[in-house]
């Protein structure tokens, strides 16, 4: 028997294009996973440095090469005047308003705070945010036009 007999094969067309909506769920999703893990690094006392990768011409030779450069992420979460911990979505530089007039989630405790972005990037990947999201990304589109 041939190995290929074992395995479950159909015609299957790759989608050319994800739509605008899921685009913006796995970018937010994306996000929001990197904040998960710089809580986590945070509550664990290490910290979080994912690396990008960038081209930098040599200044000596003038070849181009590609290098890893740290990449530098912001923390969502902040302490209010009040002293409560809260933690806000963000689509780019801007807020996401999560419900009508609120943009950010009060937490108990700073441990909460990856369980609330796992609460928060389910809701993204589930679709419950996709009008706001549409929204912020109009407004976020409307910045680079001329």
């Amino acid at each position: 028997m041939s190995a290929l007999a074992n395995l479950k094969l159909i015609a299957a067309k790759r989608p050319v294009q994800m739509s605008p909506a899921v685009q913006r769920r796995n970018k937010v999703a994306k996000r929001i996973f990197e904040q998960i893990q710089l809580a986590t690094a945070a509550q664990d006392g290490k910290s979080y440095a994912p690396t990008k990768q960038r081209t930098v011409t040599d200044a000596e030779t003038g070849e181009k090469k590609t290098v890893a450069v740290p990449k530098r992420i912001k923390s969502w979460a902040f302490t209010t005047d009040a002293g409560k911990l809260c933690v806000q979505l963000r689509y780019g530089a801007k807020i996401v308003e999560i419900a009508k007039g609120k943009t950010a989630v009060e937490l108990a405790s700073a441990s909460d705070l990856v369980s609330t972005l796992e609460t928060l990037k389910t809701a993204v990947e589930a679709g419950e945010l996709d009008a706001q999201l549409e929204s912020v990304a109009g407004s976020v589109k409307a910045g680079f036009k001329k």
